[in-house]
């Protein structure tokens, strides 16, 4: 299974989504081609409810334990409730560009 297929499994299980997308944004960075390192993660969740955004990211972060001690270097987390979701309009922030590591301008 790739890692993004973990990702997504288990954040599935854990927090039944209403909506979730997790991206491989790894090309985006100076890692090997194929590489799956870096992944940006949308969730709307009913989880989120009530809880604030450290609270989110620290809930996502106990889920995903295994995969960030392991293949993934870095995760860009959108944690949404549905009444969040829906007033942004099913839209979150791009990514910015890699300006680190050995990645050329």
């Amino acid at each position: 299974m790739t890692v993004q297929a973990t990702i997504e499994k288990a954040l599935s299980e854990r927090l039944h989504p209403l909506h979730l997308e997790v991206v491989n944004e790894s090309a985006m960075h100076s890692v090997p081609p194929g590489s799956e390192s870096h992944f940006k993660v949308t969730v709307v969740s009913e989880a989120f409810v009530e809880k604030n955004l450290l609270a989110r990211h620290r809930m996502i972060n106990e889920i995903l334990a295994q995969q960030l001690a392991g293949p993934v270097h870095a995760l860009a987390l959108h944690p949404l409730t549905p009444d969040e979701w829906f007033d942004k309009g099913g839209r979150v922030a791009q990514s910015p560009p890699c300006h680190g590591g050995s990645k050329s301008a």
